[in-house]
């Protein structure tokens, strides 16, 4: 019987004499479920495709033809063998576009499309006909569809159901915006429908099932990895090597992936990550750039293993020997259990960060070529390693885990260089270094960073008892191989390394951060030149922004001198690292007190609540640190932050209920004001001492004034004043008492007398 063009809707249509009448789809049993749904990134890639090319169709651009569409028609009833996804599909955008343009009845044959696989999956296609969401719904259709009294709890344990909502609801964010009225006419246009196939009813052709068979082999269709091999085999065929390959692939090679496989015990994922990772090696060897949507793996492998290709040879040899290397001992695992480490630091091995295991050939299998949003899973870093470990075993370099280190450090401060438009580049800049060991061939890595590894390299030439210590500091989670905040010296880098390790960890933070100001102004003054940058009591990548600095020295002399000073103290004491830190602060604090000096230093570190900030940035008034600053929670002031003075202010009433938690939006130069609830009385920290806001009540007023006499409240001729005692010190105003008690005593008073 011939085949004939027509749309889903048109099939239901008496086609001609030698045609028969089509009154319903059934989808038989020897089928499998409604694969287009499934939530795995496979099936969403061919979901979004697909979707894409019918909404283009439907708007206005050309047809689009679905191929053939065959099975045996009985009794009416359609029963495809080939094509059950696509008729899904459409039966489902049909549906979504009638219920949208008030056009769905159930009495319309186009609406009678069930499954004989499970009797759930025949009811709900029933159902959804019967009860057709309101044309504008709010929610998703799976969250409208499982609210329903009709919708059976059981449902969700059946995977053609959850597929059809998965489904229904990418179909919704598809289609949402369309307009459902032109939209079902170009689907459903008798004379050029947008959406068309070849539908061929088959007769004579035995039985469906014995069809079936024959059509898949075995039962199942090829997999994308069968038909790669298949088709690599032909592309390859001109070198004399497809035999081996055929060989080797389900083999040796196999044999070598086997132990990374999946749950489904086969290897065909992890074969075609790999080859994804080999392709695109030889891509950016090339200087080739992948853009736009992704390349089937067999044109890529033609493009590059081709017989046009001029450097096929060369690939090809890559190709071959990424695995053939594995073979010979040391094997996969033992290679990259003697030169890396993914969780603590090992002597003598690379530590990874990021990465989830130290093996990065088992973790290229599992997840080269995926990504979270714009973010590649196995990152470009993790490529560049794996590349160079490929490198040093294909080629036999020297001095691999010297050269590996220095990598995983230029990596780790080339956030900004490591880009895919620069892999090329850096592929070729690996590859050299590896034979070579020249730091100088590193040009597209941070150049800062490059420095730092030949100082580090001409120190340890010098030096090479000190390795153990700089290999600590280097695996270091803060630090990830920039010692640009280190002075090297031999007689003491051991001990600053030990005092580094036992200060920064994560629970001593809030305490560093006030004994690291007690030794000095270890700040960062940013190129915003009101903007500083500390430590942070709480996040982990402010210690790194601090201390690193993508590896300038110049910007890190006072971080490292203070640093440096702090370090050293650690290390002339055996006492328990906690206690030194506070007889740091301590001694400071007492050292200020006696001195009649408060200045800003000084209230930072007496009271911790002004360092809570995560992000460790801070803002002052006239570009300098004193008694006006923001404490920043994110990274810019049009979020959330804290004034640090008023936030201790009002912690030391015990964060009073009457008095407006003090969070603040705006530049630094804004006025800050503290309220109380009820009278609005503000206060705000003023080089002189705490500014007061009067209140508007006349009342009100009166019991400022009256309070204000017994604290030093004085008026000027913008506000009231709280004066706090000062003397002079270089030309400039410094505190002899401390505000922050100062006017948590007045805000107490002022709260008790009912402001």
């Amino acid at each position: 019987m011939k085949g004939y063009p027509t749309s889903y809707r048109g099939m239901f249509q008496q086609a001609g004499d030698d045609v028969p009448v089509i009154t319903a789809v059934e989808i038989p049993l020897i089928q499998r479920d409604f694969a287009q749904g499934r939530p795995d990134q496979r099936a969403s890639d061919i979901r979004r495709t697909f979707l894409d090319a019918l909404c283009h169709a439907l708007a206005d651009g050309d047809p689009i033809g679905l191929d053939f569409v065959y099975g045996e028609v009985n009794s009416g009833t359609f029963e495809p063998l080939d094509g059950q996804q696509r008729l899904t599909t459409l039966f489902l955008l049909h549906w979504y576009l009638a219920f949208r343009s008030g056009r769905l009845d159930p009495s319309q044959p186009w609406a009678r499309l069930t499954y004989a696989t499970r009797p759930s999956a025949r009811l709900f296609c029933q159902r959804i006909v019967e009860n057709p969401p309101p044309a504008e719904i709010a929610s998703p259709p799976s969250a409208w569809i499982e609210d329903q009294h009709w919708y059976l709890h059981i449902w969700r344990f059946d995977p053609t159901i959850r597929a059809m909502l998965v489904m229904l609801d990418a179909i919704a964010e598809r289609f949402g915006d369309a307009n459902a009225e032109v939209a079902w006419e170009r689907l459903t246009d008798e004379d050029n429908p947008a959406v068309w196939f070849q539908l061929l009813p088959i007769d004579e052709m035995g039985s469906a099932e014995d069809l079936y068979i024959k059509m898949n082999s075995r039962g199942r269709p090829l997999t994308p990895f069968e038909e790669f091999k298949a088709r690599f085999g032909q592309i390859i065929a001109h070198s004399g090597r497809a035999e081996d390959f055929g060989h080797k692939i389900d083999g040796v090679w196999a044999d070598l992936v086997w132990h990374y496989r999946g749950d489904n015990d086969i290897v065909d994922d992890e074969f075609m990550r790999f080859y994804d990772f080999v392709l695109e090696i030889c891509e950016w060897r090339e200087g080739k750039l992948r853009s736009g949507e992704p390349v089937r793996l067999e044109r890529r492998a033609q493009s590059l293993l081709g017989e046009d290709n001029p450097r096929h040879a060369e690939h090809l040899a890559f190709f071959f020997d990424a695995l053939d290397v594995w073979v010979a001992e040391p094997g996969i695992a033992a290679t990259f259990e003697a030169l890396f480490t993914a969780s603590a630091p090992e002597p003598g091995k690379v530590r990874l960060f990021g990465a989830p295991t130290a093996n990065l050939f088992a973790f290229c299998c599992k997840r080269y070529g995926d990504t979270r949003g714009d973010t590649r899973v196995y990152s470009l870093t993790d490529t560049l390693l794996l590349y160079a470990t490929l490198i040093h075993r294909i080629e036999g370099t020297e001095d691999a885990s010297r050269r590996l280190r220095q990598l995983r450090n230029l990596n780790e401060a080339s956030q900004f260089e490591v880009r895919v438009r620069d892999m090329p580049k850096l592929i070729a800049e690996v590859g050299k270094f590896m034979h070579s060991g020249a730091l100088e061939d590193l040009a597209t890595f941070n150049q800062n960073q490059v420095a730092d590894e030949q100082r580090k390299r001409e120190f340890l030439d010098e030096h090479p008892e000190a390795e153990p210590a700089i290999q600590r500091l280097e695996d270091h989670p803060i630090l990830r191989g920039t010692l640009a905040s280190f002075e090297l010296d031999a007689a003491t880098i051991g001990g600053r390394a030990s005092g580094f390790e036992a200060a920064f960890e994560a629970q001593r933070w809030p305490l560093l951060t006030g004994a690291l100001l007690a030794v000095g102004e270890y700040q960062q003054r940013d190129r915003d030149r009101n903007r500083f940058r500390f430590g942070s009591s709480k996040t982990e990548g402010v210690w790194r922004t601090l201390l690193v600095d993508r590896g300038d020295r110049a910007s890190l002399a006072p971080t490292r001198t203070v640093l440096t000073k702090l370090l050293d103290r650690l290390a002339a004491s055996q006492d328990p690292i906690e206690a030194q830190l506070e007889a740091i602060v301590e001694s400071f604090l007492a050292e200020r007190l006696a001195e009649a000096g408060l200045d800003w230093r000084y209230y930072l570190v007496r009271y911790p609540c002004m360092r809570e900030g995560n992000s460790g940035i801070y803002y002052g008034a006239g570009h300098e640190l004193g008694y006006e600053l923001t404490m920043l929670r994110k990274t810019v002031q049009r979020s959330w932050y804290r004034d640090p003075y008023l936030y201790a202010i009002w912690l030391e009433c015990g964060s009073p209920a009457e008095v407006t938690d003090p969070w603040f939006l705006g530049y630094s130069t804004d006025e800050r004001w503290m309220c109380l609830e009820h009278s609005q009385i503000g206060m705000r920290s003023v080089p002189g001492g705490i500014a007061l806001q009067a209140p508007v009540a006349e009342q009100h007023r009166a019991i400022l004034e009256s309070v204000g006499q017994r604290h030093s409240v004085v008026r000027t001729e913008a506000h009231w004043l709280l004066e706090v005692a000062q003397r002079e010190r270089e030309r400039s105003l410094i505190d002899t008492e401390d505000r922050v008690q100062t006017a948590a005593s007045l805000l107490r008073d002022l709260i008790a007398a009912g402001l």
